[in-house]
């Protein structure tokens, strides 16, 4: 590490500056509140298991099911890397972690919930964490994009 850049080339610490905030949760739509709720409400459905959450809680809202793993996620709705573009309901996600070798294989999803929050499903739980840590934690290996899941925007 040098110049507080990961050994793959990626920022070290990920700060979401103030003229940058994403959107808060009061100031999001009903529908966006919903998913949250939503969100809340639905277990992990276990290890290694992210992006079957992530799909979950969309199919609970009544949205239909988008498949794929983390990494199919990112490549496929993720294009958004601007903090101010972040809105609640958005999937983030990276192609790739240096945690398990399933990460390295598929990346890892989780959902803006709104007031700098992610929530994911990681070891057989759901957790809530916040959006600077979950960036730089994530990020060491690529960057973190977010977009809506399926292209569905809730706003």
């Amino acid at each position: 590490m040098s110049d507080g850049l990961s050994r793959w080339g990626q920022p070290v610490l990920r700060h979401v500056r103030s003229d940058h905030e994403p959107q808060r949760l009061m100031d999001a739509t009903a529908l966006q509140k919903r998913l949250v709720a939503c969100a809340h409400g639905t277990p992990s459905p276990g290890a290694g298991l992210c992006a079957a959450w992530v799909e979950q809680v969309f199919s609970r809202l009544g949205l239909g099911v988008v498949l794929g793993d983390a990494r199919e996620l990112y490549n496929g709705y993720c294009h958004y890397t601007d903090t101010s573009e972040l809105l609640v309901g958005m999937i983030v996600a990276v192609p790739a972690h240096p945690y398990t070798a399933q990460g390295v294989a598929h990346g890892h999803v989780g959902l803006y919930v709104g007031n700098s929050t992610v929530m994911d499903a990681v070891d057989d739980q759901v957790r809530k964490v916040p959006l600077e840590l979950w960036l730089s934690a994530y990020g060491l290996m690529s960057e973190p994009r977010w977009g809506w899941l399926g292209s569905l925007g809730l706003t």
